[in-house]
């Protein structure tokens, strides 16, 4: 019988706990991504794209069970959110003017040749508006600061305060890369107050830290 791997349980960059920021070092990875602009809620581009991913996703995974011997457990929904005030984003949450990224990891040993034939594959039937979008990449985070939320999107605002002005700068790190989800959770199906998101933010050493830190060595 074939071992399925759940990458959420073994590898160290999905674990989070509520009330808890970590800082956790996160390997280069790749991902089947897709661009979108807008309201989550009411873009038909945000549900578009995610029924553009998941198909893919699962052809990736009966290719990779099929032709490799190697099973794994189709990864969540992720997400890349940015804006051009980041304000709209984490405090005035005005979502119309939200840029995002939409992910599903797949493993490093899923190559181009084997992505290309499962998009050819998933276009074969209900061919999926935005099927020709999806694509393969990998995403460098390195150093990040991460918890889970449980809860609405909504209330991560608190969250988000915490971790950007207070956890992140009393470490001496800075903000140095594109605010991070992860659903644990299939936010089409579960209530929102049981919604399970890790938050995560790329980080690096404050400018001025490094210096001190430099001039600490010398001495």
């Amino acid at each position: 019988m074939t071992t399925k791997t759940d990458f959420k349980q073994s590898l160290d960059a999905y674990q989070a706990k509520r009330g808890r920021f970590r800082i956790v070092d996160v390997p280069d990875t790749q991902y089947l991504m897709i661009n979108g602009h807008g309201d989550p809620n009411t873009s038909p581009a945000f549900a578009e794209a995610v029924g553009a991913l998941y198909p893919v996703a699962y052809k990736l995974k009966f290719a990779s069970k099929r032709d490799l011997g190697r099973d794994y457990v189709v990864m969540p929904l992720e997400g890349l959110w940015w804006a051009g005030d980041m304000d709209s984003f984490t405090t005035s949450r005005d979502k119309s003017r939200w840029d995002w990224t939409l992910m599903i990891m797949v493993p490093d040993w899923i190559d181009r040749r084997m992505f290309a034939a499962a998009v050819e594959q998933a276009g074969a039937g209900n061919h999926p508006a935005r099927l020709g979008d999806v694509r393969l990449e990998s995403l460098s985070e390195g150093r990040c600061v991460q918890t889970l939320h449980v809860g609405s999107f909504d209330d991560e605002a608190d969250v988000l305060a915490r971790m950007h002005h207070e956890f992140i700068p009393d470490n001496g790190l800075r903000m140095a890369g594109t605010h991070h989800e992860i659903y644990l959770s299939d936010f089409r199906k579960a209530a929102p107050e049981k919604l399970r998101t890790i938050l995560r933010q790329p980080v690096d050493t404050a400018l001025g830290t490094e210096r001190r830190t430099g001039q600490n060595r010398r001495r």
